[in-house]
């Protein structure tokens, strides 16, 4: 087994690389990596995972991905390997051997290589150092500041043995190969002079003085241009060599994309003689902020000597375009043949440019007389080709919409680079042109609030912190609308940074608030959703009647009113668009203010309503199918109304735990939908998607679910059904008992069989009679309620076996047989056990059969037969543990520890405590 950091994050199995998931449960793990064999708190892993306000149940959600990787670890036998990931009160800590580590493997390869004497084996331990590294550190990991600072000091880390191994070659008299290794990391890290330096000084040893010259000049004015500095002593030093005898520099070449070692055509004899330099860039949007990655993800992908062409691509607003202009404005004298710049208008109001209009633009500027500019596009577009072949130019084509747009504006020249923006991922031109994208997302937080100073002026945003903070975070991160947001503050100078942020929380006026003339977020999206194919549109704007976070191809069919693999087209063509972003496998997400957007394009509340309905009764179904799967054979939860539309397809669940991972996952928008139910004045939907979330509940039963199951109850009441109400004061009873209050479990339960009664409904009116003797054995000590709980379970057993209930009537038995237990019955409660298992289909659900086995283990050593009853004990205790049944497992333990010999003590009480920790991580939220 092996840990990778320097890379992707990532572990290898013995069988291959295990599947960890999402980028998030990545940064998660990569942080326990970081800090291994020391504890992490879960406050240090959030801010891992969320650089802004995390969700309401971060918590809960880091601890969804530390069962995730848990489960992983021991799929993967990691235990054997000494690996474990344990809970420590509110942290979790991450103990493994530290040659499972490649960043533990790369740090100690460096170390002797820093210490052996001979320059072969110094290099020989470099290089396998080096060898480790699969891509750039963290890779794969959510890029928060603490993951970002990390890689960057894996970064510097790995640079540093770099430079080692430059020395250790040179020490060997390897010149070239170290040339080799420290030309393209100084090309990579322009501003690091040591690297610089380090391949002056080889190149110079290598009787290539002249290049070494190049590299020094080229390197002096990228200092003098980015950082207004000059070169430091080490990089004068290697000058001073480079320049000593026996140097005869030659005129150093432009720098710049190298040129192509393959011949190219010559240019046309008439305008070889009169090489014009154009520029056509436009001025770069001013208050620019941030972007350092972008920025050197750019100029990573417009590195090579093959023509790159280079995609900026993300949502409308997000400064694709701002990017474009500034790098290349920094980047200008790389290209001494001049820079091309068009829009496209692919996403505007005019009409597409046409390519020959633009061809001729380009061609009046590298010199073509007007009258020599040929009439056809395909002819221009040759004579551009040609005219290119030998020259290093930059072409800048903005606003993009189709790759085809594109194709014919491509410079041919190998030492030309061209940057092309869209809100679409050209992947087309990915395909044809082996182009390389460059995504762009919105700012952070902390960037975001930086661009509001910038436009709108330090002063303002100091003074308000916290409101400026808001108003960046109701900006969502995006360029546009943050400096739009500042225009309206800059003309209303009597506005506080707080009133603004007042305004933009309300959400009807958000959009309206982020317009400014000709320039707005609205606006910017209409382009946008205006070139969407049909059904594409359709799906888009069903989408903005959607109350929750996320959406999947099931409930986005459920809005529009179609089929799921409709909705999966319809879906991945809004991520081209970005419109939504895809966070897992058939998972995506709207930005908050295109979800605003979307809301806004359909004004028929008839319609919104219908889509809406559909998406109750989605929800209900698929809920129903995953409550098939988490507990099957069960009695259900609740009838479905009449009027309930079946959708056209529901997902498919293969396994309880993927059931679970659903309702999970599902938890926080199945909350917005059910109370949008309710505001919608459709309580009979909201309070059935509360209450068929029952395997979740029972699973996580310590996760605050009375909030949700008192709004559903008041939905019961205003429904007026006798039905709905047992129902729901059924569960709501049994999640009281098992917090700890009793009494409020007891004021709702008594009340649950009397309706249930009296709505006829047979099978309810037994299970509030179960949970209602549950409640009551609580107090075991009370006689009086022992013998409460007796009669309500026997009432129970009754209806059940009166109604041919085998599922109802073997929760009965179960319930009987500890009351039996606890009164000191113990032959009547091995006779109620037994008659439980016999009733049991062999799907019947493990925690039930567990617990039946452990009572008769109870009952059998009440009755003398300490032998048997051990036996049933260690055998209920064995199935809990190996089906991660924990309380079960516990229970059974807590039974046998009284009766084992004391050599088999120390194991159980091992297995114990294990069995513990794990019901408090589950807890921790």
């Amino acid at each position: 087994m092996e840990f990778q950091l320097l890379g992707p994050v990532s572990i290898n199995g013995s069988d291959g690389p295990l599947p960890i998931g999402p980028a998030k449960r990545r940064s998660l793990l990569a942080m326990l990596l970081l800090r291994a064999g020391r504890a992490v708190s879960v406050d240090t892993l959030t801010e891992v995972l969320w650089d802004e306000e995390p969700p309401q149940h971060a918590r809960t959600v880091i601890q969804g991905h530390v069962w995730r990787l848990r489960g992983l670890l021991a799929q993967a036998d990691a235990e054997s390997y000494g690996v474990r990931l344990t809970t420590l009160g509110g942290a979790y800590h991450l103990d493994l051997p530290e040659t499972l580590l490649d960043a533990h493997r790369f740090e100690e390869l460096v170390a002797l290589g820093r210490r052996a004497d001979d320059p072969g084996d110094r290099a020989a331990l470099l290089d396998e150092a080096l060898a480790l590294w699969q891509g750039p550190a963290l890779a794969s990991a959510y890029p928060s500041p603490l993951l970002r600072s990390a890689a960057y000091s894996l970064e510097e880390a790995r640079l540093e043995a770099v430079e080692l191994l430059a020395d250790a070659y040179a020490d060997a008299g390897q010149y070239e190969r170290a040339a080799r290794l420290l030309r393209p990391e100084t090309g990579a890290h322009p501003l690091r002079e040591s690297l610089a330096a380090g391949l002056v000084r080889v190149l110079h040893r290598a009787d290539r003085s002249s290049e070494a010259l190049e590299v020094y000049h080229a390197t002096r004015r990228v200092l003098a241009d980015e950082l207004g500095v000059a070169p430091g002593a080490d990089l004068s030093a290697a000058y001073a060599c480079a320049l000593g005898p026996g140097t005869t520099p030659r005129t150093p070449a432009p720098t710049g994309p190298a040129r192509s070692a393959v011949a190219v055509r010559a240019e046309p004899p008439e305008y070889a003689s009169a090489r014009h330099s154009p520029s056509l860039l436009p001025r770069a949007p001013r208050a620019f902020h941030g972007r350092g990655a972008e920025s050197a993800a750019l100029s990573e992908a417009c590195a090579g000597s093959d023509g790159p062409v280079v995609v900026v691509t993300g949502p409308a607003g997000v400064g694709k375009t701002a990017l474009a202009l500034h790098w290349a404005e920094a980047h200008r004298t790389a290209f001494p043949d001049g820079t091309l710049h068009a829009d496209l208008r692919g996403f505007s109001d005019a009409p597409d440019a046409e390519p020959d209009e633009l061809l001729r633009e380009f061609l009046s500027a590298l010199g073509v007389p007007p009258r020599r500019v040929p009439e056809s596009a395909a002819a221009a577009g040759t004579l551009f080709r040609e005219l290119t072949a030998q020259r290093r130019l930059l072409v800048v084509l903005d606003n993009a919409r189709t790759s085809a747009q594109v194709r014919p504006l491509l410079p041919a020249g190998p030492g030309c680079v061209t940057v092309v923006t869209s809100r679409t991922g050209l992947t087309g031109l990915v395909a044809s042109d082996a182009a390389r994208v460059v995504p762009i997302d919105v700012l952070g937080a902390e960037d975001s609030v930086a661009l509001l100073a910038r436009v709108l002026g330090a002063a303002r945003t100091d003074a308000e912190p916290d409101a400026a903070r808001r108003v960046a975070e109701l900006c969502g991160g995006l360029p546009l609308a943050l400096r739009v947001a500042a225009a309206r503050l800059a003309a209303r100078p009597d506005w506080s940074l707080a009133t603004l942020a007042d305004r933009l929380s309300c959400e009807y006026q958000r959009l309206a608030l982020l317009a400014a003339e000709d320039i707005g977020v609205a606006s910017a999206l209409r382009l946008t959703t205006a070139h969407l194919p049909a059904d594409a549109a359709r799906h888009f704007a069903a989408l903005g009647h959607h109350p929750g976070l996320h959406v999947d191809r099931f409930s986005a069919a459920a809005l529009a009113g179609g089929t799921p693999l409709e909705a999966a087209v319809a879906l991945d063509r809004l991520v081209a668009a970005h419109l939504l972003t895809e966070t897992g496998p058939d998972r995506y997400e709207l930005h908050d203010l295109v979800r605003l957007y979307a809301r806004g394009l359909d004004h028929d509340p008839a319609a919104r309503d219908a889509a809406r309905l559909r998406l109750y009764d989605h929800c209900v179904a698929t809920a129903l199918a995953a409550v098939e799967v988490a507990e099957p054979g069960g009695e259900p939860a609740f009838v479905l109304p009449e009027d309930h539309r079946q959708p056209v397809a529901v997902r498919d669940f293969t396994s309880r735990e993927e059931a679970l991972g659903w309702f999970a996952a599902e938890r926080d928008d199945l909350a917005l939908i059910a109370a949008a139910a309710r505001a919608a004045g459709r309580p009979e939907r909201a309070w059935r998607i509360a209450v068929t979330q029952w395997p979740f509940v029972v699973w996580r039963v310590r996760s605050d679910w009375a909030p949700t199951l008192e709004a559903a109850l008041a939905d019961t009441r205003a429904c007026a059904d006798p039905y709905a109400e047992s129902r729901v004061l059924t569960l709501l009873g049994w999640v009281l008992t098992e917090e700890g209050r009793t009494e409020e479990a007891l004021a709702r339960l008594r009340a649950a069989p009397g309706l249930a009664a009296r709505a006829g409904d047979v099978l309810g009116e037994a299970t509030a009679l179960v949970n209602l003797a549950v409640a009551l054995l609580g107090d075991a000590g009370d006689a009086e309620r022992l013998s409460a709980a007796r009669d309500a379970c026997t009432r129970a057993l009754r209806l059940a076996t009166a109604a041919d209930d085998a599922h109802t009537r073997m929760l009965a038995l179960q319930h009987l047989a500890r009351i039996h237990l606890t009164a000191g019955r113990h032959q009547e409660a091995f006779d109620a056990a037994e008659e439980a298992l016999g009733l049991g289909p062999e799907h019947e659900a493990v925690s039930r059969r567990v617990l039946l086995h452990t009572w008769q283990g109870e009952a059998l050593l009440g009755l003398g037969e300490r032998e048997a009853g051990a036996r049933r004990l260690a055998e209920a205790a064995r199935e809990a543990e190996e089906t991660g049944y924990d309380e079960g497992a516990v229970t059974s333990l807590d039974a046998l520890l009284r009766v084992a010999p004391p050599a088999d003590r120390p194991d159980l009480r091992r297995r114990h405590a294990a069995a513990r920790a794990r019901i408090r991580e589950r807890q921790v939220c």
